[in-house]
């Protein structure tokens, strides 16, 4: 059986897995789906499932050999120049529709695209957190600047946090993130509050931050500490602040976390939490294909654990 891993070619994070699969001797087959349709073919015909081969150069797979598909982070599909741009959008939906779907139908993914997309809405990961008896900061998302203040003066201090992790391009085609941040309940009198959703959540007063990292029911856990203003309210904006301690989780958030990445439909996720002077778990988000390779305290074991779940397989469809 063989493991196809669907990224681009320059992914450390992936090449972590590649690495343990590599000494474990488990067939790979990398491929990023920008080389489909210029330089990748499939057809399959329907059985009972779907049977049929991919094609990268000299290389193939046969669909019924994938004992898991490691969705990690692949390009968008490339079409040949001088398509109009109608034509281009009508391939690119094809193109989902008929090569990506033809995989989704394959019961072996981690994560399934589908699922990712669900998970992504920041307002259904909070809600089904709470349902499983996590701790969540209380939050409000509206596009009324009245609700925002009333909200911001209500609950004390507050920040602001955008819905999406990808940040905004730039005038000089650069992606730029836009970090969690403090704010007063006046300048939530901002009219441009009214122009989108805006998220607003009650300021968790902490010792340090945790990323959880989970692969089906194995659990990894990094302590963060932060050692600048601006890490502490979003360590991703300094990460020259930080350092990592490896820790254990406690068996009650565990069990929650489990089911939460259960009613998700995950079989992975990375996840955020703040960690109070009480000792209580805060959850702030779960990134459903997050990184994890940075954080040297846990990144073999990740590895380790992943390579377990597509060699073995199966996984949620």
């Amino acid at each position: 059986m063989t493991v196809l891993i669907l990224t681009h070619w320059f992914d450390p994070t992936a090449d972590w897995v590649v690495e343990e699969l590599n000494r474990r001797r488990v067939p790979i087959f990398r491929c990023d789906v920008a080389d489909f349709p210029m330089n990748m073919s499939m057809s399959a015909t329907l059985d009972s499932t779907w049977i049929g081969t991919m094609r990268v150069g000299e290389r193939s797979l046969d669909l019924d050999d994938i004992s898991g598909i490691y969705y990690r982070r692949p390009r968008p599909f490339v079409f040949p120049g001088g398509m109009s741009e109608a034509d281009r959008d009508w391939a690119q939906l094809e193109a989902k529709l008929g090569f990506l779907g033809t995989l989704a139908a394959i019961p072996r993914w981690l994560n399934h695209p589908s699922r990712i997309a669900h998970a992504e809405y920041k307002p259904v990961q909070l809600q089904t957190a709470v349902a499983r008896g996590l701790r969540v900061p209380r939050t409000i998302i509206t596009n009324d600047s009245e609700e925002a203040r009333s909200f911001a003066e209500t609950i004390g201090d507050v920040v602001y946090k955008p819905f999406s992790p990808r940040g905004v391009m730039g005038d000089d085609d650069r992606r730029r993130l836009i970090f969690t941040v403090k704010v007063r309940p006046e300048q939530l009198d901002d009219p441009g509050i009214g122009l989108t959703a805006h998220m607003v959540q009650e300021w968790i007063p902490h010792t340090h931050a945790v990323r959880m990292t989970v692969v089906d029911e194995a659990c990894f856990a990094a302590a963060i500490h932060s050692e600048s203003a601006k890490a502490e309210i979003d360590w991703r904006s300094d990460y020259d602040a930080l350092s990592y301690r490896r820790i254990d989780v406690p068996e009650r958030t565990r069990d929650a976390v489990l089911a939460f990445l259960r009613d998700l439909g995950l079989r992975f996720g990375a996840l955020d939490f703040l960690v109070t002077e009480r000792g209580d778990w805060v959850l702030l988000e779960i990134n459903p294909n997050g990184q994890w390779a940075w954080i040297e305290e846990v990144a073999s074991d990740i590895a380790a654990a992943l390579a377990d779940a597509l060699e073995k397989g199966p996984s949620l469809a």
